[in-house]
């Protein structure tokens, strides 16, 4: 790119490292020439940073290296000259006690990362479920032009014949197992099966409602939601993306022009649309104030309530990302939106167009996997928010993954203090419970657990399976998986790790759960619940040192977006002081 091809005023931000004919010029130029770099490379052509989440560590992303070589390519036709550099790959299989507590030392190292070196664009490559919203957030606040890739879905699961979910069938036939419905050998038949290809997981988890965020945010290509990882059109993406970025850098189109609080909207309405899942209230959150637009729970409620699922998707349905991509994907179902008035139509996008422009034509291609708004999959799957004495700050519940019979319930809470103690007590024939109980589980949210685990979903005690009980009331501060279903209420604000509500609750007290109303009411008396808080001791500190430390001492509640207090808002991307 020339000189004259520049738009008028514009200075790429890489010439500071790279355009001097001085001591530090040589200095930057001549290290990155020991790969064979021609001059005319630095020579005002928009360098371009590949954000990769590239891991052996993290399965769901074990392909990035292929996808890094295809926007290489991308960049290198549009006249761009590309630099791939790693950074932390969230693992939500390995990573223990949960990936969600690194997400934000994530989003901390794409920020770093992207401000410290000579970049004029960045292309974000995003899987498995907290690389997404790290990498969104990090480059939130770092603001230079950016555009999202996803890895893809992996292919269906097939199990004797049968289609299976990752997440989704782990947490059924695990139950089974238990339940002892069916045997071990037959159990590790289903894991052979379930994950056969590349890509994250395939059901609408937190993944796949991750990258459809992305594409309903505006900052991903059309399409980047669904196309399975290892189709050759997921390639072609990554190309374009390629290609799509350097002209993002001539336009100066950054991400704080497409992270607009219409695409944040947008989102919400398509979160309930798409079934998705209930993490990804909590990584909007957290993204939309790092661009200082505050967004609250009552967004999600408002803009939700009377939303209809139209898509048949594992948890909630019967098909997998694989078969919603050849159904025509989320371009139909921003479509729908669209006719039906429920989508702000100018909202920008990352390919200059505005979203309608975009998806306008979308055609669904399988009405039984992307059904009609006006006949839905099912009615009334927004997101619902809760409050009350028990969840002052909000709690949320998914209604297209919960039983209907349970949506209002009053029972008896039978509390565990912490994930330990459940997992004592699940199997034990004696544990005073039965199908009409509230199970309550304590001190597993941001501070609590810490890093707020997806442990929600607690699994149902051995004695009631065995009666053939498959769902009841379950509430907690923690999250659960994406992959995840059943009546759980999740992300009760404040936790109880931070005096919240939830840490008084006791064995025997009475609980309603009313969605339509919104409620969630513990009938124990004020001042009981006075004395209670007096003798609350709150738990010992999760560490004394290092990140965690850090984390849990500035970490904040699940209303928030669970970031940090001190990464709220951007700093942009200003060139640092020379290095020598």
């Amino acid at each position: 790119m020339s000189n004259e091809e520049k738009p008028q005023g514009k200075t790429l931000r890489s010439q500071a490292w790279f355009g001097r004919q001085d001591k530090m010029g040589f200095y930057y130029r001549s290290f990155l020439k020991n790969s064979g770099t021609p001059q005319d490379q630095f020579e005002n052509k928009p360098v371009i940073g590949i954000c990769n989440t590239w891991s052996e560590l993290n399965p769901c992303n074990s392909h990035f290296r292929t996808i890094a070589e295809h926007v290489r390519r991308g960049v290198l036709e549009a006249g761009g000259y590309p630099l791939e550099f790693p950074v932390s790959s969230l693992g939500e299989v390995t990573m223990r006690p949960t990936a969600m507590l690194y997400r934000n030392l994530a989003a901390m190292d794409v920020e770093e990362a992207i401000r410290a070196h000579p970049l004029d664009g960045v292309v974000l490559l995003m899987g498995c479920d907290k690389t997404t919203p790290a990498l969104l957030m990090g480059a939130a606040s770092a603001d230079l032009p950016t555009i999202g890739v996803s890895g893809g879905p992996q292919l269906r699961g097939v199990y004797r014949g049968q289609i299976i979910g990752s997440g989704t069938n782990i947490i059924s036939m695990s139950e089974q197992l238990r339940a002892g419905e069916i045997t071990l050998q037959e159990f590790h038949e289903a894991e052979a099966g379930m994950n056969r290809s590349s890509g994250h997981c395939m059901t609408m988890g937190t993944a796949s409602t991750m990258a459809s965020m992305v594409e309903a945010l505006g900052v991903g290509l059309p399409g980047n939601a669904a196309i399975p990882a290892v189709d050759a059109r997921r390639n072609e993406m990554a190309r374009l993306a390629g290609r799509r970025i350097v002209a993002m850098v001539q336009e100066d189109l950054v991400l704080s022009k497409i992270l607009v609080r219409e695409a944040f909207e947008n989102a919400i309405r398509t979160l309930g649309a798409i079934g998705g899942s209930t993490n990804a209230v909590v990584h909007l959150l957290a993204i939309a104030r790092r661009v200082g637009i505050e967004l609250t729970l009552e967004d999600f409620d408002r803009l939700g309530r009377g939303l209809h699922c139209v898509v048949d998707l594992m948890p909630s349905g019967r098909y997998l990302m694989e078969d919603f991509y050849y159904a025509g994907g989320l371009p139909v179902v921003l479509r729908q939106l669209g006719e039906a008035g429920l989508l702000h139509k100018d909202a920008p996008t990352v390919n200059g167009q505005p979203i309608w422009e975009n998806v306008r034509a979308a055609e669904c291609f399988n009405p039984e996997v992307i059904t009609p708004l006006e006949k839905p999959f099912k009615e009334e799957s927004g997101m619902a928010i809760l409050r009350g004495n028990l969840a002052p700050d909000g709690a949320v519940i998914k209604p297209s993954a919960a039983s209907p019979e349970l949506m209002r319930h009053t029972g008896r809470a039978v509390v565990f203090e912490n994930i330990e103690e459940l997992h004592a007590l699940k199997d034990d024939d004696s544990l005073d419970i039965d199908a009409s109980c509230i199970m309550v589980l304590k001190n597993c949210g941001p501070k609590g657990y810490p890093g707020m685990a997806e442990v929600g979903n607690m699994p149902i005690p051995k004695k009631l399976l065995q009666q053939g009980v498959r769902d009841m009331i379950r509430i907690s501060d923690a999250r659960m998986s994406g992959t995840a279903y059943g009546t759980v209420v999740l992300h009760v604000a404040p936790e109880a790790a931070a005096g919240g509500p939830l840490a008084l609750v006791r064995n025997g007290d009475m609980i309603t759960l009313d969605v339509a109303a919104r409620s969630l009411h513990l009938h124990v008396e004020e001042a009981e619940l006075a004395a209670r808080r007096a003798a609350w001791v709150p738990p010992p500190p999760a560490a004394d040192r290092g990140y965690v430390k850090m984390y849990v001492d500035h970490v904040q509640q699940a209303n928030h977006g669970v970031d940090l207090d001190f990464l709220v808002g951007r700093s942009g991307s200003p060139v640092p002081r020379d290095n020598h």
